[in-house]
């Protein structure tokens, strides 16, 4: 049985989403301010968890910060009423998965659960990779080690978050094929989100800063215009 962790401070949401939940055979565990939650997430292990964007003690993005600052990487889908894209944004660069508004159906949100949870827990990738699966992946200039979830300059390490990495990965098993943002969605999310092609252009950008030398002149994540986005494997 799969263990959630409901995080809001309005105790209906809360009711909402336990009841739907325990329905669907999800073990749940609630709390209210981000300090219990954060104390939650580092002391027991859950298989998602649903977070609030605005809370006590402890806003949501701060309680993604911290979390992924511990190495802890549970799926993080971010519940929010607000309309600000910078908010959203802000999240998801942070290592939050997914993002969810206010009002939302139970069905919507064990949707995005089951997304983010079959990206983490399956024992078999949706497709081969072009080339034998080995640890460590070579690309460019940039050492990738699937087994550390570690990425490399040389000797430099950078630092990804969970998403980050694997859209990473995803790009470079599968170097100078052009995916489009819904490709990259279903691949890297495991899910057809619809509308939600911005989330796509977000970690681009975020990952762009990080593994390119100058972000402003990517030779390795480009765009294609009209299509969608590919990877260089020779820089």
């Amino acid at each position: 049985m799969s263990r959630v962790l409901v995080v809001d401070d309005e105790p209906a949401i809360v009711t909402l989403l336990q009841y739907n939940l325990e329905q669907a055979d999800y073990q749940v565990v609630t709390a209210i301010d981000g300090e219990q939650a954060l104390n939650l997430a580092l002391h027991e292990k859950f298989d998602v968890i649903l977070l609030d964007l605005m809370l006590p003690k402890l806003d949501g993005v701060e309680v993604t910060k911290r979390l992924r600052q511990e190495k802890i990487s549970t799926p993080i889908i971010m519940i929010t009423a607000k309309t600000s894209e910078f908010d959203t944004v802000f999240g998801l660069e942070l290592g939050a998965d997914d993002y969810i508004t206010k009002p939302f159906s139970p069905r919507e949100v064990i949707a995005r659960m089951k997304a983010v949870m079959r990206r983490y827990h399956e024992d078999e990738p949706e497709e081969k990779p072009v080339k034998p699966v080995a640890s460590r992946l070579q690309v460019a200039d940039l050492t990738i080690d699937q087994d550390k979830f570690q990425v490399k300059r040389g000797n430099q390490s950078i630092d990804l978050t969970p998403k980050e990495f694997e859209l990473l990965l995803f790009f470079a098993k599968r170097p100078g094929k052009v995916w489009s943002r819904e490709q990259l969605l279903e691949g890297v999310w495991g899910f057809d989100y619809s509308g939600q092609t911005r989330m796509v252009d977000i970690h681009v950008s975020h990952l762009r800063e990080k593994i390119e030398i100058d972000p402003k002149h990517p030779v390795l994540l480009k765009t294609v215009r009209g299509f969608g986005y590919t990877f260089e494997a020779q820089s």
